[in-house]
């Protein structure tokens, strides 16, 4: 077969071709307004680190980022909205780390499978999960609210709903302990935590962030932070630390962006890249140290590696509690 040079030229430009419409899609992207959806209510730790880094992205990019809450089914529903949208990098999820992993044992016919569905931008460490407690109970630390517990034959503690990590902890405590704490479920952190101020529950789980209306007004002291201490309350010692064994209080809780596969990989580290420069700026390092939040964002190779990690271990647990809770 005889190469001509004609020939020879277009077959080598139709081998450039991939990586130079790749790179376009990235010295392109955005030309229109981006939309963020977020699995949360307003308030929480979810939709205060997806304004935060929106409010960053359109800074740098020039477009609108507009944040949206797509509240329900433990952020599933916000997660079949993405993963419906076109794989353009305008549409952008903020969940939790529970939606993307333990929600495939938990909501019966989940619209959609984070590893087939789903390109994970960047993981955003929450600072752990700490439980709170309301300071008019005199609770210090976790012997007291197995005590307390004990005592009243009746706690009630918020979640963020069935199956999240903070219901986990709950079950957790209760299997160890043999206690017959009552989790309470929300749609967020923010209700929770306002029924805490309204002293409707006697305490809750999660993030620092989310607590800083009861933290604030005094309300609320912080017994017990999963995996390490914060340095905020470096004198709060671990679940593990007083004496809770379960494998679940040495996991890594986050904030998890993910775009919808398809997605071109130059947008994706691109966006990846914009969230990790948001971390260096003087407004998101304040967040950080004024919150405790002592890791920042995680490139989207590291949170790729952590998913592949510690996902399976989530799920497990989540089927474990789940066979407990019908035995």
């Amino acid at each position: 077969m005889k190469i001509t040079r004609r020939s020879f030229l277009a077959a080598t430009a139709s081998t450039v071709a991939v990586p130079s419409i790749a790179r376009s899609a990235a010295d392109t992207w955005p030309q229109r307004p981006i939309r963020i959806v977020v699995g949360f209510a307003p308030g929480g730790q979810t939709d205060v680190y997806a304004r935060m880094y929106a409010e960053f992205i359109g800074s740098q990019t020039g477009v609108p980022v507009i944040v949206e809450n797509k509240t329900g089914a433990l952020g599933s529903i916000a997660g079949a909205e993405v993963k419906r949208a076109a794989p353009d990098g305008y549409t952008i999820l903020f969940n939790t780390s529970g939606a993307m992993t333990v929600n495939r044992v938990l909501v019966k016919d989940l619209a959609y499978d984070t590893d087939k569905d789903f390109q994970l931008v960047s993981a955003m460490p929450t600072g752990g999960l700490p439980l709170i407690m309301r300071k008019q109970l005199g609770i210090t630390d976790l012997d007291g609210v197995v005590r307390h517990a004990r005592a009243t034959g009746r706690m009630t503690l918020g979640t963020f709903g069935v199956g999240s990590p903070p219901h986990l902890t709950i079950l957790a405590l209760n299997k160890q302990y043999g206690l017959n704490i009552e989790p309470i479920h929300y749609r967020g952190e923010a209700p929770m935590f306002t029924d805490m101020l309204a002293q409707t529950v006697d305490g809750g789980v999660g993030t620092i962030v989310g607590a800083q209306p009861v933290l604030q007004s005094g309300s609320g002291a912080v017994v017990a932070v999963p995996r390490k201490r914060l340095t905020t309350f470096p004198e709060v010692r671990t679940f593990a630390e007083q004496g809770a064994d379960s494998p679940l209080f040495g996991l890594l809780t986050y904030q998890c962006c993910a775009v919808p596969t398809g997605t071109p990989t130059a947008i994706v580290e691109r966006l990846s890249d914009l969230i990790m420069r948001a971390a260096q700026t003087e407004k998101v390092r304040t967040m950080f140290q004024t919150f405790g939040i002592d890791e920042g964002p995680m490139s989207m190779q590291a949170t790729r590696e952590l998913y592949a990690r510690e996902a399976p271990v989530w799920i497990e647990l989540a089927r474990q509690a789940i066979a407990d809770r019908k035995t």
